[in-house]
């Protein structure tokens, strides 16, 4: 039976098998339990599931409302308004429709993150851009890095990940709202926010509202994780009107699911409930950090997701210790071998109960050590010997694939002596950042300070400022977004739809070539070419939706205001954030 169970495993090439697989294989009708998927172990309470019993034959009977009538009982609940939201099937699904409608030639995310991000857009023939996050700097995301890494490779489009998936690194609100500034000349900005709400690092971390005034930006974010109820796909995201209505008016009418349905209507009277669920999830995460750090040669990462990111002692290969840790504890474990950036030697550990920890922490012990006294423990690598995780694997994939979903690229490049047409400009390898500086707590044994304590030191953002306004004056283009729109009578100076690393050189040819017909024309022409093939460009009033104006709920004389939506203190706020201690 222990064969049966461990080879789900090497059968499922992206993620773990489903908990009703291990059910089914289990034989005894009972799953293990449960640190893999991260989920809320405190919500829905007893009393919840007890109504949804109640009422199960109505919910799988009947056919749910429309996505447009969940979609605004869930608005009215964030105070958001119902033309910036788009409610899916789970994230996943929102993700898959940001790939096909807005993703046009190329995307950068930081890995090891969420596998959707590098295999969705891969799977449909865009580059994906690679930026490796070094385990020596407790794999922190450098937000000016990043963005030299764009620049650089000339990517159209960014995805950051707060908290980050598997490892749960933090950005600050205000650092994020500064990357997105430099890059306001992208296609496209992601920041997927589905751990956000077990966040405690700060009071309001989303940027759900910056979102909605931006031409280029999208908030995604997840129910089922917060909620506790994964296997009811829902999630939503939060853009400017006409980004969100374009993701929306491809969604089928029913894509919502009564159960769905049901669980969005019940949350309005279950605000402090959920609220304090949130809050024992933040303490269950000390705690539970606190007990793995007592393993030897256990190395626990900060993390400010329901979960925490582990390196092995050396010498233990994730694999084994996975399936061991199933079959003779009946504990289930997410080993990270197989998320590009990662390797084996990581688990991702979600946060539970207190007496499940200890119970995680026992069989632990008897898998590593081979005794419950830990007499055995494995020693660190020694000083310049640090295990460097998932630059190998970035590496490999890069220089298959030349970061793109199509084979051939490389070896293509390779033949040609240098980049190919379709290669971007920096050639056929990903260019690596230089490390980052060393942060707090980085690859040494033992856990390094707490999250709370930590994201400054993280997020560099102090240093970040400077490179970035540095590198927006070298970088950007000169069109910037106006706080109050104005109806296209001030189009981008340059064409732009062609803001790579450093426009004026190539414009200056196209300019003097008289070949092309008139589909380039010069710079006086009025009308931008994106009007229906990507989102709106900076600077340009949202087209099939409200202005930045009328979204705020003013005619665009009167200022905004300063507290946001009206009723922002209710529960949950846009950033989904309770207000109890």
């Amino acid at each position: 039976m222990a064969d049966n169970v461990t080879s789900l495993f090497r059968s499922t090439a992206a993620h773990s098998p489903s908990m009703a697989a291990l059910t089914r294989e289990g034989g005894d009708g009972a799953g293990p339990v449960d640190f893999c998927i991260p989920c809320n172990p405190y919500f829905p309470t007893p009393a919840m599931f007890d109504d949804m019993s109640a009422r199960l034959r109505d919910i799988i009977t009947y056919y749910p409302s429309s996505a447009d009538t969940i979609t605004a009982e869930l608005c009215s609940l964030l105070q958001l308004p119902p033309q910036c939201v788009a409610m899916g099937n789970g994230s996943t699904e929102l993700i898959t429709w940001i790939d096909h409608l807005l993703v046009r030639e190329s995307l950068a995310v930081p890995v090891p993150t969420f596998g959707r991000w590098t295999d969705q857009p891969m799977e449909t023939g865009k580059r994906v851009d690679m930026f490796p996050l070094q385990e020596s700097s407790g794999f922190a995301l450098d937000l000016a890095q990043y963005a030299e890494f764009i620049r650089a490779r000339g990517t159209r489009v960014a995805v950051i990940c707060n908290p980050n998936n598997p490892d749960g690194g933090f950005l600050h609100k205000h650092a994020i709202v500064q990357f997105m500034d430099a890059m306001a000349d992208l296609d496209l900005i992601v920041i997927d926010e589905s751990f956000l709400e077990f966040a405690d690092a700060e009071a309001e971390p989303s940027v759900v509202q910056e979102a909605m005034l931006r031409p280029n930006v999208i908030v995604l974010r997840s129910l089922g994780k917060n909620f506790g109820l994964h296997g009811i796909r829902f999630g939503y995201l939060v853009a400017n009107p006409a980004l969100a209505g374009r993701v929306r008016s491809m969604l089928p009418k029913w894509n919502l699911n009564s159960f769905a349905e049901h669980v969005v209507f019940m949350l309005k009277e279950h605000g402090s409930e959920y609220a304090q669920s949130l809050q024992q999830v933040r303490r269950d995460r000390l705690d539970m950090a606190s007990q793995l750090s007592s393993l030897p040669g256990l190395t626990v990462y900060p993390s400010q997701g329901n979960f925490l990111f582990v390196r092995l002692p050396v010498g233990a290969e994730g694999t084994v210790v996975r399936d061991r840790m199933l079959t003779e504890h009946r504990i289930l474990v997410r080993e990270c071998g197989n998320k590009i950036g990662s390797s084996s030697r990581f688990l991702r550990l979600v946060v539970r109960p207190q007496v499940d920890v200890r119970r995680l922490v026992s069989g632990l012990e008897q898998v590593l050590y081979g005794t419950s006294r830990r007499g055995a423990a494995v020693p660190e690598l020694g000083n310049g010997t640090s295990y460097s995780s998932g630059t190998a694997a970035v590496d490999r994939l890069v220089s298959e694939t030349n970061g793109s979903g199509m084979r051939g690229l490389a070896a293509q490049a390779v033949g040609a002596g240098g980049p190919g047409p379709s290669a971007p400009g920096t050639g056929t390898g990903m260019p690596m950042p230089a490390a980052a500086s060393a942060v707090p707590g980085g690859a040494g044994g033992g856990m390094p300070m707490p999250a709370a304590a930590q994201v400054g030191a993280m997020g560099h953002v102090g240093q970040m400022g400077g490179q970035m306004g540095q590198m927006g004056q070298q970088q950007m283009p000169q069109s910037v977004p106006q706080s109050v729109p104005q109806p296209a009578p001030q189009p981008v100076p340059q064409p732009a739809p062609q803001p790579m690393a450093a426009p004026a050189p190539p414009l200056a040819p196209v300019a003097q070539a008289p070949v092309p017909a008139p589909a380039p024309a010069p710079a006086p022409m009025p009308t931008p070419v994106p009007a229906a093939t990507g989102p709106t460009p900076p600077g340009v009033p949202a087209r099939g939706g409200l202005t930045a104006a009328q979204v705020r709920g003013t005619n665009g004389l009167s200022p905004a205001p300063a507290t946001g939506w009206p009723g922002a203190q209710a529960w949950p706020n846009a950033a989904g954030m309770g207000q109890a201690g």
